[in-house]
């Protein structure tokens, strides 16, 4: 049973993680405008200087995994981003698009499918900017279709083991297979999905109308990832940025060069692939076609050794390195696309939120709840949902999952097997769908936010507020309607 610790700790944990918190709401306050990163490493700094935790238990809280992960997929993405894979999904969303209402109602759908295979975080980093721009051609606002983008991605991840750090946390310690974890879940997560769509058309009805600019907006992401979008690391997130298209039939370009305004700097940035001897003996759209091809290869075997149960975070390292090895010249610019900024957040966030573990606030919480929490009856279920929701949001999902995850398994062992199964796909379902109720829910939320703040075209601040006046609602009702749809169909 977790016990508090001393009152100083408690007091200056609590002060040390509220400043995180603070700071990672109002990144500008007047009186300590550093920014969320800086903010998240402020946080950290506070809990070993108030000595809540110590250095070395403060390095090993750093989940180097998530933090691979997260690390990889921003390499992938930009690879299949170039490999032209997202352009296609621009076809699917602008396709015959009959408004803003068809429009966001497809941006729900995809966005939910495609995380639980690419998982949240990857889907957010590869596809704000293309909802920005979808929505600014046709003259939409563009929070609708954020909020769309954030809640779905969160809610399509709870399906698979892949969606998201916290289901690969309760895959893991609960033994449950890929099969099992999906169709225990799926059903909650296409219920869920179609309510939050329902909820988002009620709330911006009025905001979505017109928005018939089919051709232009096709047009323009047909561009957009043809060639002229090269992801750049810009503050603290990953943003992109336009350069000039460049004709394929023109000189030897591999896929994935990046092309520079002056033409003197692409000639001091020398193309390594063109010296290889197989690259020299091919014509150049045969090269651009094995690469993009090579891309789709690799990231289709990425989600087979998922579903193999590999090691995550290390197979999609091995598909990146793959990508760098074949793109075959110098992997500087491609890792410089990498938001390093965003990685340090995680980094401090883990610290800061570990230190705020070590005070026994969040143990309390779950030891006086815990009675009245028992899965075999609706009061039970209500009130572990409850408790899941207030710690999912402040101390994260990840941490609420490690801390809550054996406890609740054990309370459900008393009851059956098949109780400790439930449990913990409730205990999946609910810390996940709980992401959405603010931006500090999910890493996926703060993504969404920052790109679309620091995008270089049609930037947009979603506000910690605006995303709490649809996200609370949402997460209460979308969680209530998948509870009882949890574990009804067993492989």
């Amino acid at each position: 049973m977790t016990q508090l610790a001393p009152l100083p700790k408690v007091v200056f944990g609590s002060l040390s993680f509220g400043v995180f918190w603070m700071l990672a709401v109002f990144p500008s306050v007047p009186f300590l405008p550093i920014g969320r990163t800086a903010g998240a490493l402020l946080g950290a700094v506070l809990m070993i200087v108030f000595h809540v935790i110590n250095p070395d238990d403060a390095y090993a809280s750093i989940d180097l995994p998530i933090l691979g992960l997260l690390f990889a997929t921003m390499v992938v993405g930009g690879y299949l981003k170039g490999a032209g894979m997202f352009k296609h999904l621009g076809a699917v969303l602008a396709w015959r698009s009959r408004g803003g209402r068809d429009l966001l109602c497809r941006v729900c759908v995809v966005t939910a499918l495609a995380s639980a295979l690419f998982t949240n975080d990857t889907c957010c980093v590869v596809l704000t900017e293309f909802v920005l721009e979808l929505a600014a051609e046709r003259g939409l606002p563009a929070k609708p279709f954020l909020l769309a983008l954030a809640t779905s991605a969160n809610i399509g991840s709870s399906a698979t083991p892949i969606g998201n750090p916290q289901n690969l946390v309760i895959a893991f310690n609960s033994k449950i297979t890929f099969l099992q974890f999906f169709f225990g879940v799926v059903p909650a997560m296409l219920v869920g999905m179609g309510v939050n769509m329902v909820m988002l058309l009620c709330m911006y009805w009025k905001d979505l109308e017109g928005g018939d600019g089919e051709v232009a907006a096709g047009k323009e992401m047909e561009a957009v990832e043809e060639g002229r979008a090269v992801v750049v690391v810009r503050a603290s997130v990953l943003s992109l940025k336009q350069s000039p298209v460049v004709d394929a039939g023109v000189g030897n370009h591999g896929l994935f060069d990046d092309d520079d305004d002056d033409d003197s700097m692409s000639v001091m940035k020398e193309n390594i692939s063109t010296k290889h001897r197989w690259f020299m003996q091919c014509s150049d759209h045969r090269r651009r076609l094995f690469l993009k091809s090579f891309a789709y290869v690799v990231t289709v075997g990425m989600l087979v050794a998922y579903m193999m149960g590999l090691n995550m975070s290390w197979t999609a390292i091995t598909t990146a390195i793959a990508l760098v090895v074949v793109d075959f010249r110098d992997a500087e610019p491609c890792l410089d696309k990498v938001s390093y900024s965003l990685l340090v957040f995680f980094s401090g966030m883990f610290v800061t939120v570990s230190g705020f573990n070590k005070t026994g606030l969040p143990g309390a919480i779950w030891n006086f709840m815990a009675p009245y929490a028992k899965i075999n009856h609706v009061s039970g279920v209500t009130v572990l949902s409850v408790i899941i929701l207030l710690l999912s949001n402040l101390a994260s999902n990840v941490p609420t999952v490690l801390l809550m995850g054996d406890e609740v398994a054990a309370s459900a062992a008393t009851i059956s097997p098949a109780a400790v199964t439930r449990s913990w796909l409730l205990l999946a379902w609910v810390s996940t769908v709980a992401g959405n109720l603010s931006l500090l829910g999910s890493a996926a939320n703060l993504i969404v936010c920052e790109q679309a703040r620091r995008a270089p075209r049609n930037a947009h601040d979603l506000s910690f507020w605006s995303h709490v006046v649809f996200g609370a609602p949402s997460t209460l009702v979308v969680t209530a309607i998948g509870i009882p749809l949890i574990g009804k169909i067993n492989i």
